[in-house]
């Protein structure tokens, strides 16, 4: 059995995610990181993007974040940023709704 490490994707407004996965990939303003369990201690800024995690039980899940940082330290990953969904709670429709009223609220303010 793969060794695992406590995950949490923590947003602005809640706990997105938090369980025990083996393996989290995501990317970072340095480049894409791999992490399992026992990984060198890090801390990085968090590219906006895809976030992808392995849990124990051979499931898989995805989320998409807006940045911010990734912190591993004592067999701990913490993902912290301003916004983050997983792929199977997303509404694409409601998602462009949302990203058209922000162009429009910053292009109003020109």
């Amino acid at each position: 059995m793969a060794k695992t490490m406590q995950v949490s994707l923590v947003a602005a407004d809640r706990e997105v995610w938090s369980g025990e996965a083996t393996v989290v990939n995501c990317r970072t303003l340095a480049g894409e990181i791999g992490i399992m369990a026992d990984h060198t201690p890090v801390m990085s800024v968090l590219a906006a993007g895809q976030v992808d995690v392995r849990t124990v039980d051979d499931g898989h899940w995805v989320a998409a974040v807006d940045g911010g940082f990734v912190s591993v330290a004592g067999n701990h990953v913490r993902l912290l940023c301003e916004f983050a969904e997983l792929s199977h709670e997303s509404d694409f429709e409601e998602a462009k709704r949302l990203m058209e009223e922000r162009k429009a609220a910053l292009e109003g303010q020109d």
